[in-house]
């Protein structure tokens, strides 16, 4: 029998000089990190320390939904009862002369056209999840998107900033990186810089209250009340955040993946009536999701604690994953019937998957 000894010494050691080849190649990214809340914000990076909530514990909820939550609604057509829908409605607000366009690309993810000419994407995730999770949600049955909304190349190479709320498979994709490419600017939570692919990426790591400036734009990293990993030993090691995007005395707030607490106020106290809110309504079914993710009836309240002058909801949807939902439009059931129940004054502008408005 021939010796292969030689043969499987040498496949490691070219396994070894290929990834040595491969990190040479790669050009380091440039990051810069600015400081706010937590104060400690770079030692607990540095040392492997963990981030919290500002508010913590069991936080009573203003309102919630006893009964007839997901009554079929006569605006939203769907081909079967509460999937695959399509909000039918008017898709227009009392004129906000805003200068911003809102193009909903399904579950978190936004193009935002901004006053000043600026192309910005909010958590752009235009797939499936990343690898391994794409592989192990496939063995274990999870539901994929089964459609998404994306971006040609040339809509891409426009981006001129990418701001994400955390590291969640939904809400940031290492693969979408890749497709914007270098020329984009990246703003992330303290700490998440280490997470981006090595390829001469510039990236602001930002604790919460921080600001940076986007050319005619403010952007302000806020609180979320939620928790952030990557894989199954790093939770909370990196920072989560909300985003307010400010263009002179206009703003427009996401909320990223948040639960009901104190900050919201905080948020208000700090920066005033928000112009656009987009909230998320969606994940708040199975074991403590409600506590890191809003129900329709608490992003109701949160858009009239804000002050916003017209809430998008997001997060529910024929692309969406339908994590902590029962069905792909019962969070946009609900906030149809809540808003009736809540008399809730604040003005929604409901989108299909792929729409986008001018405001």
């Amino acid at each position: 029998m021939p010796d292969s000894s030689g043969r499987d010494a040498v496949f490691p050691a070219l396994l070894f000089s290929s990834a040595l080849l491969l990190s040479a190649c790669s050009t380091p990214n440039s990051v810069q990190q600015l400081s706010g809340v937590p104060d400690n914000a770079a030692d607990i990076v540095q040392n492997g320390g963990y981030f919290q909530n500002i508010y913590r514990g069991n936080i009573p909820y203003p309102a919630h939904c006893e009964q007839d939550c997901y009554q079929p609604h006569p605006l939203v057509a769907c081909q079967t009862p509460a999937e695959q829908c399509r909000y039918t409605g008017a898709q227009h607000v009392a004129e906000l002369k805003s200068g911003f366009t809102v193009h909903w690309l399904g579950h978190a993810s936004f193009r935002i056209n901004t006053p000043d000419g600026q192309q910005l994407l909010l958590d752009p995730v235009t797939g499936q999840f990343d690898w391994p999770v794409s592989w192990a949600a496939h063995l274990v049955g999870t539901k994929a998107r089964r459609s998404t909304p994306t971006l040609s190349s040339q809509q891409l190479a426009a981006t001129d900033a990418v701001l994400y709320s955390h590291l969640h498979y939904d809400h940031f994709s290492t693969r979408d990186i890749k497709r914007i490419g270098t020329a984009a600017h990246y703003y992330l939570p303290y700490g998440m810089a280490a997470y981006m692919p090595a390829n001469g990426y510039n990236a602001t790591e930002m604790a919460w209250y921080s600001s940076a400036k986007q050319d005619g734009l403010t952007i302000h990293a806020l609180p979320a009340r939620h928790f952030n990993s990557r894989t199954l030993r790093d939770e909370n090691q990196a920072l989560w955040a909300s985003w307010l995007i400010q263009h002179g005395d206009t703003t427009l707030f996401f909320a990223g993946d948040t639960g009901y607490s104190q900050h919201f106020n905080d948020i208000r106290q700090k920066h005033g009536a928000i112009d656009i809110c987009l909230l998320p309504i969606a994940s708040y079914h199975g074991p403590n999701y409600r506590a890191v993710h809003m129900t329709p009836e608490d992003a109701l309240v949160v858009a009239d604690e804000l002050g916003c002058k017209v809430m998008i909801p997001w997060g529910y949807g024929n692309a969406s994953w339908q994590m902590g939902d029962i069905s792909s439009h019962s969070p946009l059931l609900r906030l149809l019937h809540m808003q009736q129940q809540l008399d809730s004054q604040v003005p929604l502008l409901i989108l299909n998957e792929g729409d986008s408005v001018a405001l």
